[in-house]
């Protein structure tokens, strides 16, 4: 029996597990500097992935819980979650860590209008008010008519590609939570992650993994490996709602390790944009609790986690 940790160790966890995820983007920063493709690095990812759920289902005596009820369903969530992984690869090589989670932070807002759309639930004004708001703090953030903009349109067409994949795949995903485990669909999600990369990689690979690149994937898959189970011991620990919220430390997290490592600082408009898109984030968080709904476990692949 596992023992029972407080809301405030839950919290303490969620944000460790959040932080983990960062160093995790960051290292998959590093590791595009690389002539390396994205689907070997997302391999790599998928493996850390899929040993650490395994190693956990083992050690805890729930090996059963790993395995999936519907292969074929979860087969379109696995499809999206690597699209989404591929593009978080293409993203980080074109943004800066902070841009980046400030354009995927969309994904809380598109979600909600999908769920509104497919699985008829209320789009009450807490919520339109949450999406108009978090539109228009990407807006800002962006500064779209500036001409010392930021990134390249590649970095922002692959984010708006991952916020698309990670919406649906959020809707699906509570469809799927009524039957699966979160750690079955992690687990399946990182062994097609596993398969696709293995092929593709017998198809072409462009370089030698040098020592210094070998330790930088080891690091991401590990970070990536801890940030899950945090994540999940943090869910089971307290609700849904109050973890989702340690997600936006991401912005703090992310703007740091931007500074030490490429030593760029965010525009006044990236700061403004964020402040704006993590005030929607909390009201959408109310919205939520007032309806008594709940987003399904979830764990991100990157980024984005």
């Amino acid at each position: 029996m596992e023992s029972r940790i407080s809301h405030r160790g839950a919290i303490g966890l969620a944000l460790a597990g959040f932080t983990f995820w960062v160093l995790t983007d960051t290292c998959m920063k590093l590791a595009g500097n690389s002539r390396l493709p994205g689907y070997e690095i997302v391999a790599c990812l998928g493996l850390a992935l899929a040993v650490a759920l395994v190693v956990r289902g083992f050690s805890q005596g729930r090996p059963r819980g790993l395995l999936p009820k519907s292969p074929s369903r979860q087969l379109v969530r696995s499809g999206l979650d690597l699209g989404n992984n591929l593009c978080v690869v293409v993203a980080l090589r074109h943004l800066p860590l902070t841009l980046f989670y400030i354009l995927v932070f969309l994904a809380p807002m598109v979600t909600a209008l999908l769920s509104a759309v497919f699985l008829h639930e209320q789009l009450g004004w807490r919520k339109v008010l949450a999406v108009v708001g978090g539109f228009a703090g990407v807006v800002i953030a962006v500064n779209p008519f500036s001409s010392a903009r930021q990134g390249d349109w590649i970095g922002y067409a692959a984010c708006m590609v991952c916020v698309l994949c990670f919406s649906v795949n959020m809707v699906w995903s509570r469809v799927l939570m009524r039957t699966e485990t979160p750690e079955s669909l992690t687990l399946f999600a990182g062994v097609v992650q596993v398969v696709v990369g293995a092929v593709l990689m017998m198809a072409w690979h462009a370089e030698p993994v040098t020592p210094r690149l070998a330790a930088t994937l080891t690091a991401m898959g590990l970070f990536c490996a801890c940030g899950s189970m945090c994540f999940f011991v943090a869910l089971k620990n307290t609700s849904a709602v109050h973890v989702s919220q340690c997600h936006y430390t991401q912005l703090i997290t992310g703007a740091l390790l931007t500074w030490l490592i490429w030593h760029e600082t965010p525009t006044v408009w990236m700061m403004a944009g964020s402040v704006l898109i993590v005030a929607a984030g909390w009201l959408m968080a109310v919205a939520m609790s007032r309806e008594g709904a709940e987003v399904g476990p979830e764990v991100f692949a990157g980024p984005g986690d």
